[in-house]
């Protein structure tokens, strides 16, 4: 799958769906998603510094307004809502058994400002990661739960978000380790170089 497949089908769906998403599954079962990714077919790819612009979403084309180190900042008002985003790719992916296939894997810091969501901390892993599984994300030092669901990740105690959010932006990189529905151990390290910068271009462009 490509990036530019893999991101029509996630990038944008999690944005506008994934605090949705993560609030009915604070108390219901969790439930399969739509946009789970299968596994890929062919060998992993290799990890690219910089992730390609998502495709347009229900007519909503995603604008890319600034490259900061490993981290790209963009803009797209689906449905006349305003979204920003920062992406990223790992900078390095390893599986336990070595060389798993699967389907690349990205990291998302997203504010929905109709929403009164700020800076919320996604990764789409790249594989339908074990149901009831608990995946870990670290960052300076510290080691933070996080729920999954089909494909997504995301913090499971959001009181501990902003904490998680301001150590990213002073650390060199996250970490997130996630177990495949077919006992996959796996390992992905993102650069946060640029993160910083990414996300106060993203404050700015995002006021009301």
């Amino acid at each position: 799958m490509s990036v530019r497949q893999l991101l029509t089908t996630l990038g944008l769906s999690v944005l506008l769906c994934g605090a949705a998403s993560f609030a009915q599954a604070q108390s219901a079962p969790p439930k399969a998603t739509k946009s789970a990714a299968k596994p890929a077919a062919a060998k992993p790819e290799a990890a690219k510094p910089e992730a390609k612009p998502p495709a347009a979403v229900g007519g909503a084309e995603p604008t890319l307004i600034g490259q900061f180190g490993t981290w790209g900042a963009y803009t797209a008002t689906p449905n006349g809502k305003k979204v920003c985003f920062a992406l990223a790719k790992p900078s390095s992916s390893k599986t336990n058994p070595p060389n798993r296939p699967r389907d690349p894997a990205y990291a998302f810091v997203s504010t929905r400002p109709a929403e009164k969501v700020s800076n919320e901390v996604s990764v789409m892993i790249g594989y339908t990661l074990k149901p009831g599984s608990e995946s870990t994300l670290e960052v300076g030092g510290a080691s933070y739960a996080m729920y999954t669901q089909g494909d997504g990740l995301w913090i499971k105690n959001a009181a501990e978000e902003e904490r998680m959010v301001d150590a990213m932006r002073k650390a060199a990189d996250v970490t997130v380790k996630g177990v495949s529905a077919k006992g996959t151990e796996t390992t992905d390290t993102f650069s946060l170089k640029g993160l910083a910068q990414a996300l106060d271009k993203l404050a700015q462009d995002c006021r009301r």
